[in-house]
């Protein structure tokens, strides 16, 4: 059974008991627009209790708001019944709610309008008390009732207008914005967890550029990421960046960025030059950034932190500012360089930042297309081929354990990458001839 089968079985089924209930929500807003819904929730006049009645397995999600649970295998649904909210004094959640009879009033208290449409499930007409059909007709996205009131409700839902408005393609209603201009530093009130889940969507849901655009125009932007704002104005050497400042060049690799894409690929693309600014120079002949790229880890490495990444997504995107440079140096690097520089976790990732990276400024792909080829042309096996010999090895031959173990470690596959050493024989062979030459040996190898 599908999502949409479930919410539509549970809403009939909830009428055939005596109760209202509608599809509501997103899913509506979706279907009309021609969309598959990702989720599917239900709106009621039935009391939890009666629900969990007609659903005894059901589980109470949010039982201080009537929000039900029910679900099918894999299949789950939201069931939550009609309420009015008591006042908000934390500006996340109301401090207590009045469960309602009528869809109405349930509709009233929600955020935008194109989020407060019903469907009938029987009849699959749609039912419309805040003008939201009219909205997505004009491709807007409006407050329900007092734009203000709905914000100090809930600060996220600053974010989130700019989110449905990206997703979308959609404008922000013209009092609608003002209200989230006016009331911006709101958002430095809400969880960080909840800021970082927003910022996600607005990366990865499509049209990233046009929801950065909206954050800078709304002070949004200013408020959860300066270092980004910070960007602004900030030349390149038209030599390399014929397109202009480094938040020009940010935005259009923005605009490449496909609905879906990794959160850490789109991460990576937002801050892999938010280095340049701090380490800006310009001199008489030429703009220089030296060690912007250090500068930029660091710079994303509290960034990431402040915004509660886990510890594998804040790796990942260092990793991707630490080595978007090294492409220029592929077709110079060593055989057994290159394929080190391959060995690098998702490096299909690194790839694609430095693709769009080019394409967004010179254009130029020799350097992409040299790495995408020989990574190609090595395969998994010659990137990654089996150790030939270990440290125990190497004990064995009389070296004592220590730096000048690890050396020959490196030494040894260096030559194994670089199709110099072929198996174990030839492997300990080199091992004997490294540990006869003077000290420095091993390390100019």
């Amino acid at each position: 059974m599908s999502s949409e089968q479930l919410a539509r079985s549970i809403a009939i089924t909830l009428r055939k008991h005596g109760h209202s209930a509608y599809l509501v929500g997103g899913c509506v807003r979706d279907l009309l627009l021609g969309f598959a819904p990702k989720d599917y929730d239900v709106a009621t006049s039935a009391l939890p209790e009666q629900v969990l009645e007609l659903w005894p397995q059901a589980q109470r999600v949010g039982a201080h708001f009537g929000v039900v649970l029910v679900t099918d295998d894999d299949v789950k649904v939201e069931v939550a019944t009609y309420r009015t909210d008591h006042e908000y004094v934390d500006g996340r959640r109301p401090s207590g709610v009045t469960f309602e009879c009528d869809a109405r009033q349930d509709v009233v208290r929600r955020d935008f309008t194109i989020n407060g449409l019903l469907l009938d499930p029987e009849a699959n007409d749609v039912v419309d008390y805040v003008g939201g059909r009219e909205d997505l007709r004009l491709e807007r996205v409006r407050a329900i009732g007092e734009p203000e009131k709905r914000f100090r409700e809930d600060h996220l839902r600053l974010l989130r207008a700019v989110r449905l408005a990206a997703r979308l393609g959609f404008d922000i209603e013209s009092e609608t914005e003002a209200a989230i201009v006016r009331l911006h530093p709101l958002i430095r009130d809400v969880a960080a967890e909840r800021v970082r889940d927003e910022l996600v969507r607005i990366l990865t849901e499509g049209n990233a550029r046009r929801g950065f655009e909206l954050l800078d125009r709304t002070g949004l932007l200013q408020e959860i990421l300066p270092e980004v704002t910070a960007m602004k104005g900030v030349e390149q050497p038209a030599e390399f960046h014929p397109e202009g400042d480094v938040w020009v060049h940010t935005l259009l690799m923005l605009e490449a960025l496909p609905a879906g894409v990794s959160p850490t690929l789109a991460l990576g693309v937002l801050l892999h030059d938010v280095g340049k600014p701090p380490t800006f120079e310009a001199g008489p002949d030429r703009i220089r950034f030296d060690g912007h790229v250090e500068e930029g880890v660091r710079i994303a490495r509290d960034i990431l932190n402040r915004l509660r990444f886990s510890h594998d997504e804040a790796r990942q995107v260092e990793a991707l500012i630490e080595n978007h440079m090294r492409f220029k140096d592929a077709p110079r690097m060593k055989e057994s360089t290159l394929k080190r520089f391959m060995r690098l976790d998702r490096f299909g990732e690194h790839l694609e930042l430095h693709r769009l990276d080019c394409m967004s400024s010179h254009g130029l792909l020799d350097n992409y297309e040299y790495v995408r080829t020989r990574r190609e042309e090595f395969g998994e096996e010659q990137i990654r081929p089996a150790r030939l010999v270990s440290g125990d090895d190497l004990i064995g031959l009389g070296i004592e354990p220590g730096p000048e173990l690890g050396r020959l470690l490196r030494a040894i596959e260096d030559a194994q990458l670089e199709g110099r050493v072929r198996d174990r024989g030839e492997a300990l062979a080199l091992a004997r001839e490294l540990t006869t030459r003077p000290a420095s040996g091993p390390a100019s190898t």
